[in-house]
């Protein structure tokens, strides 16, 4: 089954015309966000290639630091001239390989139950652009070892989704906790509310409260 994209960029509402669409919006919906806006510039959210590949590379990185996930996820396209082999060819590749790579048993069988459901034709990268948010998120999270976490990454830089609130995500909590003077950091329910002014641009403001964690000190 084809996974490959040919390389054609797939338009999606966050290009460069929509990202700074929801930068204007933002700015004007939120005062503290809009601090944070102006401090970091325009959003260079980018995408990461199709579904089925930023899949495999979500499970490489999960739960690393990012030099280790770095090296892991090379040495596993390293056979196939650097890039990820189709699902096909993954199922084929010996544990022994893998686990040469650096994946653990957890991530083996991870990696091959991405592939199976690619292979099956279960996921397609064409089925999954074509659905709604809540769709792929169902669909994706019924693979072995892909999160709401995962499926929210895969919305935001793989399908370019404009509206995605990754309210797991630590970076997000933590610039969320700084930006508005929060004694902690929000559980899920408490940054929906916190971001519902921002729809239907939830994944710009993410990316902000991403900068926020890493520029904002704490006291400041």
């Amino acid at each position: 089954m084809p996974t490959e994209d040919s390389g054609r960029r797939v338009p999606t509402a966050l290009d460069d015309v929509g990202r700074a669409k929801a930068r204007r919006s933002l700015m004007r919906r939120d005062r503290r966000l809009a601090r944070i806006i102006r401090a970091s510039g325009p959003c260079t959210m980018e995408h990461r290639g199709d579904p089925y590949r930023m899949l495999l590379r979500s499970v490489v990185h999960q739960q690393l630091a990012g030099a280790a996930a770095r090296t892991i996820d090379a040495r596993l396209r390293a056979p196939w001239r650097g890039r990820y082999p189709r699902p096909a060819v993954l199922l084929e590749a010996p544990t022994e390989q893998l686990r040469a790579a650096g994946l653990s048993r957890q991530k083996i069988a991870a990696v091959r139950a991405v592939a199976e459901a690619f292979e099956s034709g279960e996921v397609t990268n064409r089925a999954l652009r074509r659905m709604d948010d809540d769709a792929v998120v169902a669909a994706v999270t019924q693979i072995r070892g892909i999160g709401e976490w995962t499926a929210h990454m895969l919305l935001m830089f793989s399908l370019g989704r404009p509206d995605v609130l990754p309210v797991g995500d630590f970076g997000v909590r933590k610039g969320a906790m700084l930006l508005y003077d929060l004694g902690d950091m929000p559980k899920p329910k408490e940054l929906e509310v916190l971001a519902e002014p921002w729809r239907p641009f939830r994944s710009i403001a993410s990316w902000y409260l991403w900068r926020a964690a890493e520029t904002i000190t704490p006291g400041s």
